[in-house]
């Protein structure tokens, strides 16, 4: 068994060229090192999972005594951030094979975990913006510009006599950012094993050395062959062709 998921850290945005010479922008995040800080199992907790923690430095009196003492009973040191991240229970293969083993508290999680995979969901929290307006933050086209209008304001919503309120969800103005995002299925574009460095292709919510969770594609998209590359036949070209030879 292993785990599924590993903590770690956006470092920044580039691009890298692939043996096309297409450009690709990439995001650097620092994957770990990780330490399993805990084991759920079915039968104690009703269902099966690993609380794995960020190994960075962190001083005795940013830790309470809650985690203080639940680091000491699992005999790891305290780390800085804990989050939970599922694990994968391998296929059962052929007699006499020696499987992973199991996870238990302790266990180092690195970056290789992800040798093997094509696409990566990270999950991270998206930047602050503060009070924003419905342009900012609903992409709202607003009003005139011209002088003696306020463009970016909603203007009216509608209540009336009827309903004579607001309904709830009504896109306004208020809180931007700050809040848990998830982009899924992005596609590994180099591993660095040395470093603990994972590039992805894409952006990563958040901002600048923010912390993310970097797991296993959970639905990653199926790969066709042919798909966008020099084999692949248009079917409008195909049909005014074919339509061309009949006549």
């Amino acid at each position: 068994m292993s785990v599924t998921g590993i903590l770690g850290r956006k470092i920044g945005m580039t691009q890298v060229f692939d043996e096309k010479g297409e450009v690709h922008p990439i995001t650097v995040l620092q994957a770990g090192p990780c330490v399993v800080t805990q084991l759920k199992t079915a039968t104690k907790d009703g269902y099966e999972a690993a609380q794995i923690g960020l190994v960075e430095f962190v001083k005795a009196s940013k830790i309470t005594k809650p985690l203080a003492g639940h680091f000491a009973k699992q005999g790891v040191d305290p780390v800085r951030l804990v989050r939970e991240v599922t694990i994968e229970v391998p296929k059962p293969g052929a007699e006499g094979e020696e499987q992973n083993g199991h996870v238990k508290a302790g266990d180092r999680v690195l970056v290789d975990i992800f040798t093997n995979e094509k696409y990566v969901d990270v999950i991270g929290t998206s930047k602050g913006r503060g009070f924003s307006g419905v342009v900012r933050r609903h992409n709202f086209g607003g009003g005139p510009k011209s002088h003696g209008h306020m463009f970016q304001v909603q203007g009216s919503i509608g209540a009336s006599s009827f309903p004579s309120r607001v309904f709830p969800g009504q896109r306004m103005p208020g809180h931007y950012g700050v809040d848990r995002t998830t982009v899924r299925n992005l596609r590994i574009r180099g591993i660095d094993l040395d470093e603990n460095l994972i590039m992805v292709e894409g952006a990563v919510p958040g901002p600048r050395d923010g912390y993310v969770l970097i797991s296993k594609a959970k639905a990653p998209p199926r790969e066709r062959r042919g798909f966008a590359g020099g084999g692949t036949v248009d079917p409008l070209k195909a049909s005014k062709k074919a339509t061309g030879k009949r006549k």
